[in-house]
């Protein structure tokens, strides 16, 4: 991976996206031996409305910044079946210029039952990609919803992809998302749309002026682009490189990367102990027992909750060792 071997990253990810057991452990161990060679990129959410074009604008933009010789690898998350659990991962076929630039990786990764946007595992995806070497990772979203706002959390710069006319947009996608973006972009500014683009950048501009920024250190632009045309690519990729000024220059990014640490572990920590009291099977009867009394009433969620845990906890205790 050190030495940018593309089979080698593309199968580290894939160990690191494993459910085994086995395979979590070889993939915290790989993780650990890279971990002094990450840090160092610059890391970009993109998220955006169903139809915005956001793999379309990835493509071109990426495209620029390759252009501008820098190494882009590009993790794109894909909507999971609920009933089957399988993903089409089509992002790297929507991006086949991209892909053959000898400077770019495209990753496409199933969402999983993960809820947020991202994969449960991109945050380990990204730090691979830094060890192989890329100084620009680039996470597409599954898509805008009211819970797709964990890539805000993983990146140091979060976009907002917006379509010209889509109606009661800002209602629709409400208020937190809109606060957690770092840039908001219209797409599709071109041809019959241009106008109607105008428009909704001075709505969104007018819009943010209600809301408090995040950062005292930064105020959230609203552009406008044509992946088409590749009108304001160079403007977003710009804009980019001012805001990671901006908060390497305050220190804000190493505050934000230190909170990310810290939330990233208790994520781990929740996610863990959930596959743990899953794969326990001390506590089979008792979560038999206690579904049955939930389904007939005669026991609360909340209660059946505890019964549960306490009796994972009592599985889990270790007899004392007298000294």
């Amino acid at each position: 991976m050190r030495v940018g071997q593309r089979r080698a990253l593309a199968r580290a990810i894939t160990l690191i996206e494993s459910t085994r057991s086995d395979h979590r452990q070889a993939a915290e161990a790989l993780l650990r031996e890279l971990l002094p060679d990450t840090g160092r990129s610059v890391r970009v959410g993109v998220s955006g409305v169903p139809g915005v074009g956001k793999s379309t604008l990835i493509e071109r933009l990426g495209l620029h910044i390759v252009a501008a010789g820098h190494k882009v690898a590009v993790l794109a998350v894909d909507p999971s079946s609920p009933r089957t659990g399988g993903s089409i991962l089509g992002d790297k076929t929507r991006m086949e210029e991209l892909s053959r630039s000898a400077d770019a990786y495209i990753r496409p990764s199933p969402a999983g039952p993960t809820l947020g946007g991202v994969a449960r595992r991109t945050r380990e995806a990204v730090l691979a990609c830094e060890a192989a070497g890329f100084d620009v990772i680039i996470v597409e979203t599954v898509g805008v919803g009211q819970s797709e706002t964990a890539v805000a959390d993983l990146v140091d710069m979060f976009v907002l992809l917006l379509t010209p006319a889509g109606g009661d947009e800002l209602q629709g996608i409400k208020r937190g998302i809109i606060e957690l973006a770092d840039a908001l972009v219209i797409t599709k500014a071109d041809g019959d749309l241009a106008g109607a683009a105008e428009r909704a950048r001075a709505d969104y501009a007018q819009a943010l002026r209600l809301l408090s920024p995040a950062s005292e250190d930064w105020t959230a632009p609203v552009m406008k682009c044509s992946a088409f045309t590749g009108e304001g690519i160079a403007e977003i990729w710009a804009t980019v490189e001012r805001y990671r000024g901006a908060a390497e220059r305050s220190g804000a990014l190493r505050a934000r990367r230190a909170e990310q640490a810290r939330a990233w572990m208790w994520s781990e920590v929740n996610e863990t102990l959930m596959s743990r009291l899953r794969e326990g099977r001390r506590v089979d009867k008792t979560v038999a027992a206690t579904e049955a009394k939930v389904v007939a009433g005669e026991m609360t969620p909340g209660e059946a909750a505890g019964a549960v845990l306490d009796a994972f906890a009592a599985g889990t205790k270790r007899p004392r060792v007298k000294g």
